[in-house]
């Protein structure tokens, strides 16, 4: 679909997803480590996966804390996910690290709002779409854009700088003007 208008927000912190997703590579490795001192034969591949895991959850919290990069934690978390595949219980948990690698990206990916002649679209993992119809009012106004929904639900965030934001703004808002407009009109 094409849309007329595409609005980035600001995301929230990722602080918490890096935290979960640190104890998460931090418990796997470790519990491979155990299940190899407990092992009478070495399980070279669980030696590998942890060495891996542990060093790049350290290298990507060194990165966030010291240069303050965006990090990501979905190839770890996959391979946490096949490291339990061979572990000799709880295999199950490979399941759970497979989801919470795809949900680690879409966590991360900033929020984006596709303004259409027809609709607007929330880009989430599960897309929300609203008929103008919805809609009350849709302001851009200093870096905060607000939908005002006709059932009196309010959706107010920061969106991400832009150098030549007024000029955009005021053409946005017309825009948004004339299709709410539109909306009343039809039936």
């Amino acid at each position: 679909m094409r849309y007329e208008y595409v609005v980035i927000l600001k995301r929230e912190s990722d602080r918490a997803i890096d935290t979960i997703s640190i104890l998460l590579c931090s418990f796997s490795a470790l519990t491979f480590l155990y299940a190899l001192g407990r092992a009478h034969d070495l399980n070279y591949f669980l030696i590998l996966a942890s060495f891996i895991i542990l060093a790049g959850t350290g290298l990507n919290i060194y990165r966030s804390r010291v240069k303050k990069a965006v990090v990501r934690f979905r190839y770890l978390l996959l391979l946490s996910a096949i490291g339990w595949i061979g572990m000799p219980w709880l295999q199950w948990l490979s399941i759970l690290f497979v989801v919470l690698t795809f949900l680690e990206s879409q966590t991360k990916y900033p929020l984006e709002i596709g303004f259409s002649a027809d609709r607007v679209v929330i880009n989430t993992l599960i897309k929300r779409r609203f008929d103008w119809s919805f809609l009350s009012n849709v302001i851009l106004k200093d870096g905060l854009l607000t939908m005002d929904f006709k059932d009196n639900r309010l959706f107010q965030k920061e969106v991400m700088d832009d150098e030549d934001s007024d000029a955009d703004e005021d053409e946005f808002n017309d825009y948004c003007r004339k299709r709410l407009a539109m909306s009343e009109k039809s039936p």
